[in-house]
């Protein structure tokens, strides 16, 4: 049986007390982590321990009731409120209403009806713990999210942002049948110029889709998706010599969609792969055939090992998304997988058959890339990549071996400089905060807010980063500001006791002794008797 957290907060102790030992918390399921005196320590507490349910009263000094759940919302929208207070007052009661609080308790609480309460309060909870854990559920959405997840998948393969070993879990995964042995990607472009009247060239590119579907699935166990504006098919084939029969039906595929749709419809074939990871090239391939309808006609299937057969010209081969892969390891992944990613660049430059225009080609493109990524980062080229003529006298000066390592350690370097810079933003605003808080600490109306305000920064990335640079929270730090400056005051001066709150930030003299108490234990009378005594 799951064990729900509970807060309460009343600023009468008496009656939390009573509270805590009339209830038989543990039998009913829940845990009491905690009671608060005002809204303001109850924060605090329910930062640290994240209640399920907060029962407080209304009426409170420094921060009532409706003001802490208004917060508590905001911190955990989940949290169950339950409001109990001394004053049967309509206004109150419609407030606690639009909080959507739980239920409205009217003092002195009835040991029964509070653990009747709460034992509906606890069926509540499990119900809704019950549906966030409900396999049945989750399986639910999952299957109804497995058509746009398969067709992600499908675009990832041809924009080879997978790496092979990773491709078998997401065919297990998806639940995709990509057996081949054999495969080829096919291009099916719907003009957008030719269209029938009424119908918008959207719809037409649907209908030739559910019609390629019907058609071209079967026998070829296609999997269909969109890309760049296009219809895009994985085509799998039993042996090569199926090509040709690919391409006649692809061929009249495109007569039945004029007759049928009136669709003006062009069908790139790609060339043949033995490996999943290989379908960027044929899907190169294909784009490249659709491109040749200028030449050929429109209207018609073409086939790129027809009219650009492989021992003339090697597959077209589009270094953008390798040297996009490195650019984006560099900010944000390791220095291992950007080792991966290097290499698989590497790789595909020097693939067979070799050619020394295409291995130029890709070398230009990365250092195009690296320089780019440098001017936008703010981050001097010549630093990492030479001057002017350097880095490309390197493409023909080095050797595949030592081009390779090369740009590995500018890339390395640039992950290196681009993390340091990221670093020291975060430090620079911790101390921009903290200078703000040395100037401004005696203001009563200092909030995480308006700091953010002057920093231009949004609260939650704020107190994230503050709290894991100082190992404080901002409230935490505000707070331990001020009672440094009272101590000094105390020990220092002959200033009234009010006059020193005022001047560090409290309005309230009781409340700035009761923080105070709270951090050294003693009141500040006390305190200042007890250093005057040890003078």
């Amino acid at each position: 049986m799951a064990e729900y957290k509970v807060m309460l907060v009343d600023d009468e102790e008496d009656v939390i007390r009573v509270i805590m030992q009339k209830i038989a918390w543990k039998d009913l399921g829940f845990e009491v982590i905690g009671y608060a005196h005002n809204g303001v320590e109850a924060l605090e507490i329910a930062e640290a321990g994240q209640p399920d349910v907060v029962m407080t009263d209304i009426k409170m000094p420094y921060m009532d009731g409706l003001e802490l759940a208004h917060r508590l919302r905001e911190m955990n929208p989940a949290v169950k409120i339950l409001f109990f207070t001394g004053f049967d007052e309509f206004e109150y009661a419609k407030e606690a209403i639009r909080v959507e609080a739980e239920e409205y308790i009217l003092k002195p609480v009835n040991a029964e009806e509070l653990t009747k309460i709460f034992s509906r309060i606890r069926e509540n909870l499990d119900r809704e713990l019950d549906e966030r854990r409900n396999v049945e559920k989750l399986r639910d959405y999952y299957m109804e999210s497995l058509p746009l997840l398969q067709e992600n998948f499908y675009a990832s393969l041809i924009e080879g942002t997978i790496r092979g070993p990773e491709i078998s879990g997401y065919l297990e995964d998806y639940r995709i049948d990509l057996t081949g042995p054999l495969y080829v990607i096919l291009v099916i472009h719907t003009s957008s110029t030719e269209v029938p009247d009424g119908v918008s060239p959207l719809l037409l590119s649907m209908a030739v889709r559910r019609l390629a579907r019907e058609r071209l699935s079967g026998k070829w166990r296609g999997k269909f998706f969109s890309y760049l504006g296009n219809t895009v098919m994985i085509a799998q084939l039993g042996r090569e010599g199926e090509n040709m029969e690919l391409t006649d039906e692809c061929d009249r595929f495109c007569r039945l969609a004029k007759h049928m749709n009136h669709a003006l419809v062009t069908i790139g074939i790609g060339r043949i792969c033995s490996r999943l990871s290989d379908l960027p090239s044929s899907y190169t391939g294909a784009r490249e055939a659709i491109s040749y309808r200028v030449l050929y006609g429109t209207g018609q299937a073409i086939n790129i090992t027809e009219i650009a057969p492989q021992e003339k010209a090697a597959p077209e081969m589009d270094s953008r998304y390798a040297v996009d892969d490195i650019l984006k390891k560099i900010k944000m992944d390791s220095r291992e997988a950007l080792g991966e990613a290097v290499d698989a660049f590497m790789a595909q430059a020097l693939q067979t058959p070799y050619s020394i225009q295409r291995y130029d080609f890709c070398m230009m493109e990365m250092i195009g890339g690296l320089y780019r990524l440098c001017i936008s980062s703010l981050l001097d080229p010549s630093e990492y990549l030479g001057g002017r003529f350097n880095a490309y006298d390197n493409v023909r000066r080095f050797d595949s071996v030592q081009m390779r390592n090369w740009i590995f350690n500018v890339c390395t370097a640039l992950q290196e400089a681009l993390t340091k810079n990221r670093t020291t933003s975060r430090l620079s605003m911790v101390e921009k905060a903290v200078e703000y808080v040395d100037a401004h600490y005696s203001d009563h109306d200092l909030t995480i807010d308006r700091i953010c305000g002057e920093l231009g920064l949004s609260a939650a990335y704020f107190s994230t980063v503050f709290k894991r640079e100082t190992g404080r929270t901002f409230i935490n730090y505000l707070t331990d500001r001020r009672m440094e400056e009272a101590s000094r005051l105390l020990t220092e001066t002959e200033e009234k006791t009010y006059v020193i709150a005022r001047k560090i930030g409290y309005e309230d003299p009781n409340y700035f002794s009761y923080v105070f108490k709270k951090t050294f234990g003693k009141s500040p009378t006390k305190y200042r008797a007890d250093a005057a005594g040890s003078r």
